[in-house]
Order: structure tokens, then sequence, then C-alpha cells
């Protein structure tokens, strides 16, 4: 999956990352098959590899023959949604791939694209309704990658499913919390009319404990899932924190992308502006690539920790993640127009500060470096990504759980784990699919 050239792509929204060549695809398949032990996979023993128990050997087997459809087929088998993991993964399996120990791993997300966009421009990639249908309802609260998995696990074993959005769009931090240029909103929606196809209703704009009161989802339905994402972002306690100016990450990422949604300017706007993000994370790169698109006059990324070493260290060995320095595509994007990685390390946020002339918006940073020196940076716009703390919907979880009856009240994803990965999300939900399922089988309703 090439990259589109970085200087071009600073102009639209669109995504990095070319659809994967099917020719190519097939020869990366090949180099699968030199493997003799498939680390890959999460029964290696390592406890690495793919969190869904993707086949993978089987479907790059399969794509090495030319067998497209057979090859959908097997990863559908596991993965329900390839198109989201294969764009926005950062790939574990890769890391465990054997021949990353001497040369490059095989690029498995590549082939997984490569199977899904060709599923979909064939038509292979169809709405799934059960022959019979459960009288029994669940209700999800929730849209993200948990939500969505249980919601087609749930409706493929016949329940009548209700997913709960509290957003104007279904789709979770699918939707506002990953920008277009890793995920196309139309690929999103693409697959969430699939999932109403198959017989799961969505009721958007709708908030637990707000429009509809957490008792009557006991009332109205045979199980709940608790499937919101960790939006409760981790804070910075320094002084000047309360000045104009300074926003957490997933309010700057939400802002962007209702703007792109709407054609409005965006509440946060980095146009024109000495843009500074905390945070040397993922969700700290979307930041920086957000803010260059929408103009900023420069970007800086500060991060707490030393520069990841260039090679794998006996501090991660294989076949773990690497734990090594990753330029990603807003880095790439960055030095495009700075000339330079926007990164600078063991940079320690202090304070923040204003000037003279406007006492309540944010002019500047303090920030120690390595040598323990203080020094000053420029900012207008400052976004603070330094993790998230959990969900932030405690409230609704002390609400339905009792321990006075056995009805059915499970959490997945980032409620049952924390903050964590789209694939692990994905895991969860169908995790909580068969433990509602297995609930339900042998209750007395």
């Amino acid at each position: 999956m090439p990259a589109r050239d970085a200087l071009l792509r600073l102009n639209d929204y669109y995504e990095v990352y070319s659809p994967a060549n099917p020719t190519a695809a097939q020869n990366e398949g090949g180099r699968c098959m030199n493997c003799g032990a498939a680390f890959c996979m999460p029964d290696s023993g390592y406890g690495q590899g793919c969190p869904i128990d993707n086949k993978i050997p089987e479907w790059n087997e399969l794509v090495r023959l030319g067998r497209w459809e057979d090859a959908y087929h097997r990863l559908s088998e596991t993965n329900p949604f390839p198109e989201f993991t294969s764009r926005v993964c950062p790939a574990p399996c890769q890391d465990a791939c054997i021949l990353g120990i001497n040369e490059h791993p095989v690029q498995i997300k590549g082939i997984e694209r490569a199977i899904i966009d060709r599923a979909f421009q064939e038509g292979w990639v169809k709405p799934t309704k059960p022959e019979q249908r459960r009288r029994q309802r669940v209700a999800i609260v929730g849209s993200g990658p948990a939500g969505l998995g249980a919601a087609t696990e749930l409706n493929r074993m016949g329940y009548r499913v209700t997913v709960f959005e509290r957003s104007d769009r279904p789709g979770g931090l699918l939707r506002y919390g990953v920008p277009n240029m890793k995920l196309d909103k139309a690929v999103l929606d693409r697959r969430i009319d699939l999932v109403r196809k198959s017989g799961v209703c969505f009721e958007v704009n709708c908030e637990i404990g707000r429009d509809i009161q957490p008792d009557s989802l006991r009332q109205e339905y045979d199980a709940v899932l608790l499937a919101c994402g960790a939006k409760r972002p981790r804070d910075l306690d320094l002084p000047g924190r309360h000045l104009d100016g300074i926003h957490q990450a997933m309010d700057y990422l939400t802002a962007s992308m209702k703007a792109l949604n709407s054609g409005e300017p965006p509440v946060i706007d980095a146009h024109g502006k000495r843009v500074v993000v905390i945070g040397a994370g993922d969700t700290g790169a979307d930041c920086i690539a957000t803010a260059l698109r929408q103009g900023a006059s420069g970007v800086i990324n500060l991060a707490n920790g030393p520069s990841p070493p260039a090679e794998r260290t006996e501090r991660f060995p294989w076949p773990g993640p690497k734990g090594t320095l990753r330029t990603d595509y807003a880095h790439q994007e960055a030095k495009s127009t700075q000339g330079q990685d926007p990164r600078q390390w063991q940079a320690t946020t202090l304070s923040f500060a204003s000037s003279q002339s406007a006492p309540d918006k944010i002019d500047y940073i303090n920030v120690q470096d390595e040598s323990g020196q203080t020094r000053r940076i420029s900012a207008d716009l400052v976004i603070l990504s330094v993790g998230f703390t959990g969900h932030d919907m405690t409230h609704l979880v002390d609400r339905l759980q009792t321990s006075t009856d056995d009805f059915p009240i499970l959490l997945a994803g980032d409620m049952a784990t924390g903050p964590s990965l789209v694939v692990h999300a994905i895991s969860e939900g169908k995790r909580a699919a068969q433990a509602i399922n297995e609930r339900l089988v042998h209750s007395k309703t």
C-alpha cells in the first residue's frame, strides 16, 4: 500500500495509503509460505500475533494462488471488519512475523486490504441475515468497533439487536477519533449500512441516562452490553492550564471531523497558528496531520521520553513489538513542509503562559529539556495527547449493574480492558457476544 506523495496529500483529507496492488499482494503471500512457524498466530505460545485469531497463513496462501474469493471467506471467518483493521491496526502480527528476524516481515496488512477491497469490488460482501430470529432482544450501548463487533455476532446468532449511540452518526471512535486520512468515512458508512441491512437497528443522538433511562433497558431487553470507548482524557495539571487555546486531542479531532461532515469551519481551527502537540503517540500524530491540513503556520510535537532506538534491542525481543523509532505519515508530512521531524524528545512541559497583551490566551510553553535547561516554545494552539484514563460512563455502569439478579449486563472494548487498539476492541466485542449468547441460551427466559 504505497503512500501518496506527502506534499500532495496535505491538500486533502483522502486516505494516505493507496489501494493495495493485487500482484504485489500475491508475491507477498508467497513470502509467507517460506515460514516454518506461524508466530503471527495467537496460539503460537508467545502471546503475540493477531488478537482476533485471523488464519493469516491460510488466506495468504489463497491469495498467492489467486483464489481471492476463497481468501475473503477465510478472512471473514474471524474478522468482521477487515477494511478497518487493514487501515488502522498497528499489526502486531507483522511484529511477530518470523521473517522479521533478519529481513522485512510479510506485509500482512497490505494483503488483508487487497482481499477486502477486491471483495467489495466483486460484490462478495453481502448482508448476513440469520435464517431464524430469536425472540430475545439485546441492547448495545456504543457503536464503536467493540459495539459493532458484538452487534454483528449477536445478529448472526439470530438475536434482535439495537445499538444506541449518543453522537449524531454511528461508528464511535472510528467516526470522530480516527481522521479520514487513516479511515475514509465512506468505508465506515459502507460497513454500517451492511450491518443495518443484516437486521441491526441503530439509535443515534440517544444517550442512555438522558434520552433513555437505564432502567428501561432492563425492562425492554434481555441483555445489555456496554461498549463505550475510552474518551476520558488524561490531563496536565500545570500552571496556566486554564488558558484559552489549550484543548484535548479528542476534542480537536472530533471538531475537525464534524467540520468536514458539515462543511462549516471547525470549532477548533489551527489555521495560521503556531501549534504544539504534547504527546507522541498515534493520536498525537493524527493531530499533527490534521493541523497541517488546516494550514498551521508550524507544528511542534513534544515527547516526554527519549527517542526510541533505530534497531530492536534486548528490551524488546522478537516476536513482540519492536520498540523502535517509527516515522508515521504525519511526521513525514511535517518534515516535507518544515524540513525536519516535528518531534522533540525528552521535553517535559512545566507550565503554560500568556502574554501581557492577551492575558487569557496561550502564548508560550515552558519546557525543560534533557539537560535540565528551561526554554520557551511559542504557541497559539496547544493540543494535549497524553493518553486516556478510561470511559466516561461510570454512572451508567453503576446504575445498571446490580447483585440482586442474573440479568446479563456485560462490558466490552475499552470499558472492559481500558484504552486499547481497534483490533482488541473487535475481539472484545466478539467475546462479549459469545458470553451473552451462553447466558441467554441457559436462561429460563
